[in-house]
């Protein structure tokens, strides 16, 4: 299934996804335009992801029925930010990560990272 099919079927759109310039704004009026009607769309990936305007207009419209975005394009995101004032939308101050469950998954990492770098072992290296 392609990227423009896939839009067309989808009840809610999720984002977790780096960014890249090819993908920089993919969500857009065109891309919006190709959604079922009452789509609700997530971004807790990259604000840049998202073209903020076109999807305010979305919501405004109804088109986009609710969006709830954990990020922003300019973050600490800026008082004209046009999804501050969105219809159906829902923002917040870049702490999806911040969980019990996630908190605790990266404690369990470091720990981990720090065991295995003690015994000889180490774990997630990056060699540059």
């Amino acid at each position: 299934m392609g990227f423009g099919e896939l839009l067309a079927v989808s009840d809610v759109i999720s984002l977790h996804c780096p960014l890249s310039d090819s993908n920089r704004g993919m969500i857009n009026r065109e891309t919006i335009a190709k959604m079922k009607n009452g789509v609700i769309i997530i971004n807790n990936s990259r604000g840049p992801l998202v073209a903020e305007q076109d999807l305010a207009d979305a919501l405004a419209s109804g088109k986009v029925y609710a969006a709830g975005v954990d990020v922003v394009s300019v973050e600490p995101i800026k008082a004209d930010n046009p999804l501050l004032t969105a219809k159906n939308c829902f923002v917040t101050p870049h702490i999806s990560w911040a969980s019990k469950e996630s908190r605790q998954r990266l404690m369990d990492i470091a720990v981990n990272s720090l065991k295995g770098f003690l015994e000889g072992k180490p774990v997630n290296v990056v060699n540059i």
